[in-house]
């Protein structure tokens, strides 16, 4: 079974969408879910959704980790033409996950107590993103 989720951003952020994954599991067997963002300055993560201080903590440390492409520090980056976010996007999604596979057990992720699904934007820019997903029975 296979499917795609749009995500509509805002600009860098961390946006759950585990409940539409969740409705679209309901009433599946036991299998594997898998997800993978199908863009090269996005990431996926699963990562505490009970308090929102842990999303503005990550997007801060990924922030300074990795400051925009006008920073001196980034002086380095020779890939500038789509923007000062670009490149830093690019390289944070190459240091974060693209894809995740979720145990589902009677129709439902396994995730822990505050355990959510989440699409990492890295851009600047509101986007429109797409996470294909795909459900395998076992």
């Amino acid at each position: 079974m296979i499917t795609e989720f749009e995500i509509s951003t805002k600009g860098q952020g961390l946006y759950e969408f585990t409940r539409d994954v969740a409705r679209w599991l309901n009433g599946q067997p036991d299998g594997v879910l898998t997800l993978m963002v199908r863009h090269t300055s996005a990431s996926l993560l699963i990562q505490e959704n009970a308090d929102p201080d842990v999303q503005r903590d990550l997007l801060a440390f990924f922030s300074r980790a990795v400051p925009r492409g006008d920073h001196p520090s980034m002086s380095y980056l020779a890939h500038r033409s789509e923007g000062p976010d670009d490149m830093p996007a690019h390289i944070k999604a190459a240091m974060l996950p693209i894809s995740l596979s979720i145990p589902v057990q009677n129709g439902r992720m396994m995730l822990g107590t505050w355990q959510g699904v989440y699409l990492f934007e890295h851009r600047d820019a509101p986007h429109v993103r797409r996470i294909a997903a795909h459900f395998a029975a076992s």
